[in-house]
């Protein structure tokens, strides 16, 4: 057998096939879809493969792509015959448990299911702002899935924005944090060799395409690779075959060797949905949900004891504050004083960070600290505890950890350094998520990968890292506000990110430095400010420093009130990489918010999105030497109604938000 690195590669036979047309092809036929709107045009053909090519208002944006499930019993997609085709169209409301994005969503699709006498069906699915498909089997036995062909082929000229992996020394590169910044180049220029994760970007020119899954369950996670064409082709890391621990300050499972096969799984189930979002406008990537949408609804039905909101953190600041009467650390008194900033301005949460305990070990309590003190005084003050955890500590202690969080009532767990998508380790996130789900408490998962819907299948799990965010400051420049502004129309199509902003040392272009001890934020201190806004996560982390916070008792009373799930959503302008707008609804309340990159911008923005009625606008926005002086802002008032326009005046790098607070309903 042939080795290709970590991979046992399969012989080339049934690749083959797939590749070479037959001449004793099954009878070639058309199967057409449409979307509810009659813009999206899915064509289906079955031929001695399955391709679909979609088109839009009769203009070609993916042209036939070939789809395959390669498995140990057949290869399903290849020289396969239709029995049945189904066509259904559903118009209904999914009421999202932890919004989002919008409370209500709009669940508008037609649906085409085309059943093979091979014991599979393939499953399509047209919705107006995208299609998606699956491969479903009705196996008897257990199923290997030895290999999945997923193309993307694009009409002319494309540009994709990539993510591309960065392999890491001594394991092979589907180990990754799932933290890259984007490559924008030609698809064209996208080698075979390049691995990027999903979603990716695809600029078409008259639309733009994002390439994703959803409902990712005990199944690896899709990369994309290059063609050396116009177009990409999903790969998936293979099974684990062997596993060793890493050593480190943060230990972790990696995979020393792989299987010839990418999952082993039940004979009867549904796969992961491939999706191809679809936007016409940009600001429509910032709306599209498909990915909740195609998502396994939760089993259990109340969920309300999962609570959105913001709370602290003090790793990325390293707890450098000044001004106190303590030695600041992981100690107890650190922590009461976190507790107590918190509920000074009406934060909801607390997290203690990597350290409260030996990484390996949640019962082995960092000497200095008081974990049942420091929770108990939380309780007074109406804060609730969040941990951190050592992914393979968690699984190792899982259920006793789990007696003794709720012991603590704790009411979040965050677990990290998992770095992989392959089966063995998406079922861990299951696995967390339902323990988790049992004890009534919430979990994050950082060095993860994107959520592809599993926010709706696990409501409890309320956000992810799988983004480039705040804490590459402390040693890089890769989180500048171009990649700021990126990664809301690409990565948030994915599921909700935690970015962890909140920055008050703000820096401008010629003045950042990466800096451990005082980290800063690259853009001024309203481009921080309104990432709490613009981007999606019910679960907000602060990143700042309280010591810079305390004195600034208008502006950080101003972040801790914006709320962080939001009934409805409308983007009045947007260009990817350049600059969003966006405002949320909050009951009867809006909040509006917009980012530029590092070039300055003026923008006119009506408020036609308002009910009728007035509203009070509590603005913040740069302040006039904010180009020299990046942590410059001011506040100001005004009564507004949805016939004003707003003026929004940003520096480089810069941000503006406005609460939107309506007249019979103000708050100070």
């Amino acid at each position: 057998m042939q080795r290709c690195g970590f991979v046992a590669c399969r012989p080339t036979g049934i690749l083959l096939l797939f590749i070479a047309l037959s001449a004793t092809a099954v009878a070639q036929k058309n199967y057409t879809l449409t979307s509810p709107a009659g813009a999206i045009t899915l064509t289906v053909r079955v031929a001695d493969s399955v391709y679909y090519s979609l088109a839009v208002k009769g203009t070609p944006v993916v042209t036939p792509s070939p789809i395959a499930l390669i498995t140990s019993h057949i290869p399903l997609g290849v020289n396969s015959h239709v029995t049945k085709q189904a066509t259904r169209q559903v118009q209904e409301t999914i009421v999202n448990a932890v919004p989002i994005k919008r409370k209500n969503i709009p669940d508008h699709y037609r649906e085409l299911t085309l059943s093979f006498r091979e014991n599979f069906a393939l499953v399509f699915r047209a919705y107006d702002d995208g299609v998606a498909y699956r491969f479903a089997t009705t196996f008897k036995d257990s199923l290997i899935v030895e290999k999945e062909i997923a193309t993307f082929r694009f009409p002319g000229d494309a540009t994709g924005y990539l993510p591309l992996v960065q392999k890491r020394e001594k394991v092979d590169i589907f180990h990754t944090s799932f933290e890259e910044p984007y490559t924008v180049q030609p698809l064209t220029q996208f080698k075979h060799d390049q691995l990027a994760f999903n979603p990716v970007l695809v600029d078409g020119g008259a639309r733009k395409v994002v390439i994703t899954e959803s409902d990712l369950l005990n199944y690896p996670g899709m990369f994309v690779r290059g063609t050396l064409q116009n177009g990409l082709r999903g790969d998936f890391a293979p099974y684990p075959a062997k596993e060793e621990i890493q050593d480190g300050e943060f230990r972790q499972w990696i995979v020393t060797a792989r299987k010839n096969y990418i999952a082993k799984t039940q004979g009867t189930r549904s796969f992961p949905w491939r999706i191809i979002g679809l936007a016409e406008k940009d600001g429509d990537l910032l709306l599209n949900d498909m990915s909740y949408r195609l998502a396994t609804p939760a089993k259990q039905t109340d969920w309300s004891w999962v609570t959105p909101g913001i709370g602290t953190d003090e790793w990325i600041c390293g707890a450098n504050l000044r001004g106190v009467d303590f030695k600041p650390g992981i100690n107890t008194a650190t922590y009461q004083h976190y507790i107590d900033f918190a509920s000074r301005f009406g934060m909801q949460y607390v997290m203690l960070d990597a350290g409260w305990s030996d990484n390996n070990d949640l019962f082995k309590i960092t000497p200095g600290l008081d974990l049942e003190a420091v929770a108990a005084y939380a309780k007074t003050k109406n804060i609730h505890i969040m941990l951190w955890t050592l992914a393979m500590t968690l699984d190792r202690q899982l259920e006793e950890a789990m007696v003794l969080f709720q012991k603590l009532d704790v009411k979040l767990i965050l677990t990290d350094f998992m770095d992989r998508d392959d089966q063995k380790t998406v079922a861990f996130y299951q696995r967390m998520a339902e323990a988790a789900a049992r004890h009534k408490i919430m979990i994050m998962f950082h060095g993860a990968f994107k959520g592809a819907g599993f926010e709706r299948t696990y409501p409890n799990a309320i956000s992810r890292e799988a983004v480039l965010g705040s804490e590459y400051n402390i040693w890089s420049e890769k989180a500048s506000p171009e990649h700021d502004l990126l990664i809301p129309f690409i990565r948030m199509v994915g599921g909700p990110m935690d970015y962890e902003p909140g920055f008050y040392k703000n820096a401008n272009q010629q003045t950042f430095r990466p800096l451990r001890d005082m980290v800063m934020s690259q853009g001024t201190r309203c481009h921080q400010l309104a990432m709490f806004v613009a981007y999606d996560s019910p679960m907000q982390i602060f990143s700042g420093n309280p010591s810079d916070a305390w004195p600034e008792i208008a502006y950080t009373t101003y972040l801790a009130s914006l709320p962080t799930a939001w009934d409805d959503t409308v983007v009045p302008d947007a260009k990817v990489g350049d600059y969003l707008v966006v405002a949320r609804r909050k009951d009867n309340d809006w909040y509006l918010a917009a980012m530029t990159d590092w070039t300055p911008r003026t923008i006119t923005v009506d408020l036609s999105f308002l009910n009728n009625g007035s509203y009070r606008a509590f603005t913040c926005e740069d302040g006039p030497n904010a180009t020299k002086n990046s942590e410059d802002y001011r506040m100001g008032y005004a009564l507004v109604d949805k016939n004003s326009k707003l003026t929004i005046n940003m520096a480089p790098g810069g941000g503006y938000v406005v609460k939107l607070i309506k007249l019979n309903d103000a708050r100070p």
